[in-house]
């Protein structure tokens, strides 16, 4: 199928979507019809058939999605007629494609275009997730930083950064990190943190702003004193985890960090250059 086919009949069905007073987004049936190709109302009523059925068995409510209604349609010499009509949501339309008649271009069409808009959601659901787990690793990174200085600060010397640290993962973990970076396979020259899901990052972050907060707060001077408030913030932290079902232990490891940067650097660059393809 051209692309200017496939623009022409996306522009075509966008433009029969109407809404409701209150903002929600329907197609009409008699209208969809004429869109899906099919000249008799009796043979596109068997596919909106199967498509209630298909509603119901996936658990919606099929009056969620096929709303009965009644038009008027010209029927010559100036008069009307009353004739059933539903309202359609996105979801009724594309149940309605997917049981249609395939051998009618219009509907292999519409199958393929609704496949590439779940297709599309699901893309920019991952790259929100990726982009949400970058954030975060900067943030624990600025954070990590700032608790540096504090220990800097309030000790005399940075050097016990990376036991403090150290000490926090065993608490939040139940095992050491260089035991936690051979389970996740992690090389010895990167954080573990670069390989931990976004749910670690944000606990061990949360834990180490605790420590910040309250080594300010009591003017804790020692190592002993700051790795002992450390340890409790990530020993309890690790304890509502373990209370909500989540063992950060027994999480698995993720994609490195580095790498998903990199390829929403690549995304972004891909959209500026060509913003109407969508890479799958």
């Amino acid at each position: 199928m051209k692309a200017e086919l496939v623009y022409s009949l996306t522009q075509t069905f966008e433009g029969h979507a109407q809404q409701t007073e209150t903002g929600v987004e329907y197609w009409l049936a008699r209208d969809l019809q004429h869109l899906l190709g099919y000249a008799e109302w009796r043979n596109f009523g068997t596919a909106i058939s199967k498509a209630r059925i298909a509603c119901e068995v996936s658990g919606h409510p099929v009056s969620d999605h096929f709303v009965g209604v009644t038009k008027m349609v010209d029927i010559g010499s100036g008069s009307q007629r009353e004739v059933d009509d539903l309202m359609l949501t996105r979801y009724a339309c594309y149940l309605i494609a997917q049981n249609g008649d395939a051998k009618k271009r219009e509907v292999a069409f519409a199958q393929t275009y609704f496949a590439v808009q779940t297709r599309r959601a699901e893309l920019i659901e991952k790259r929100l997730l990726d982009a949400e787990r970058v954030s975060a690793r900067k943030k624990l990174s600025a954070t990590e930083k700032e608790l540096s200085s504090v220990i800097f600060e309030q000790t005399g010397g940075n050097q016990d950064f990376a036991l403090i640290r150290s000490k926090g993962d065993h608490a939040l973990f139940g095992k050491s990190t260089q035991v936690m970076k051979a389970q996740w396979k992690v090389p010895d020259s990167r954080p573990l943190a670069d390989f931990a899901p976004t749910i670690i990052l944000k606990a061990k972050d949360f834990a180490a702003e605790i420590t910040i907060f309250n080594a300010r707060e009591h003017q804790l001077s020692s190592e002993r004193d700051i790795s002992k408030e450390h340890i409790t913030n990530n020993e309890a932290v690790r304890n509502t985890l373990r209370e909500r079902g989540i063992r950060p232990e027994s999480l698995p490891p993720v994609e490195d960090v580095k790498k998903v940067e990199r390829r929403l650097v690549s995304e972004d660059k891909k959209t500026l250059k060509n913003p109407d393809v969508l890479d799958s």
